[in-house]
């Protein structure tokens, strides 16, 4: 049985007169954890769009869960893909809490318009406990901390009931202490999941045990992929930033 959850053909973004993806071709398997990483401008986010149904495609094609991302049915597709970005800027003003912020992450199933039902509330309870803030719930989302505020992001994207897990960079502008958390925390959703997850993160010592396979993305191309293992190495590194690139001891023996 054939368990490819993302293939990608060929693919071509631009945006004006920029090219952000160059002929990607992909595949991800059920259950894989990839990690992607690269410099600036490398078209990392950009691939985690075009998964998303978000970004439009000049040239080749995508097909997520069995469906094409840019055919009718990818608003039904988003709502299988649980995609969690950077730390946003919220209006401390914003009247809305934590609870109701995660319970925004149903209405896609829900219905814009339909009331939740007390189960509905009791499984945005039980997120909220599982990420480690469910004595946030009551507090506005504008006024959390930049590592709460993404323990908040990743329980509306799990409270989705995702098959695919799109984290964007989710410890960039926290501190070391959150980042940690929030690393320990989608390595224990991918395992008790068993969730197909990819990451983008430029900061090596963020990279889970987990991580299955890197890709290595430079000037909108997949420039390699492989075991971290096999991409990790200084010389592989030094060759994709175009600089003299050292890994820490503690990540190379993580893959070891």
């Amino acid at each position: 049985m054939d368990d490819t959850v993302i293939r990608i053909e060929d693919a071509a973004v631009s945006y004006r007169e920029d090219v952000a993806l160059r002929g990607v071709s992909l595949e991800v398997r059920r259950g894989e954890f990839v990690g992607i990483i690269g410099p600036n401008g490398a078209g990392k986010t950009t691939l985690l769009t075009v998964l998303n149904g978000l970004g439009k495609l000049v040239h080749g094609r995508a097909w997520v869960l069995g469906g094409s991302v840019n055919g009718r049915n990818t608003i039904n597709l988003r709502k299988r893909i649980g995609y969690v970005a950077q730390v946003q800027n919220i209006d401390p003003r914003l009247p809305i809490n934590v609870r109701e912020t995660v319970m925004a992450g149903c209405y896609g199933r829900l219905g814009l318009f339909r009331r939740p039902k007390t189960s509905q509330w009791q499984a945005v309870d039980n997120v909220l406990q599982m990420v480690g803030i469910a004595h946030l719930a009551r507090r506005p989302i504008g006024h959390l901390s930049g590592g709460e505020y993404q323990k908040a992001a990743i329980a509306r994207a799990l409270i989705q009931q995702p098959e695919i897990f799109l984290l964007d960079e989710p410890t960039a502008s926290i501190d070391p202490q959150a980042q940690r958390e929030i690393m320990s925390l989608v390595q224990l959703i991918h395992k008790e999941y068993d969730m197909t997850t990819l990451l983008v993160t430029h900061d090596l010592k963020q990279l889970p045990s987990i991580c299955n396979r890197l890709l290595l993305m430079k000037e909108g191309w997949i420039w390699g992929q492989g075991s971290p293992a096999s991409m990790l190495r200084e010389e592989v590194l030094s060759e994709l930033y175009g600089s003299p690139m050292s890994v820490s001891t503690e990540t190379t023996l993580r893959y070891s």
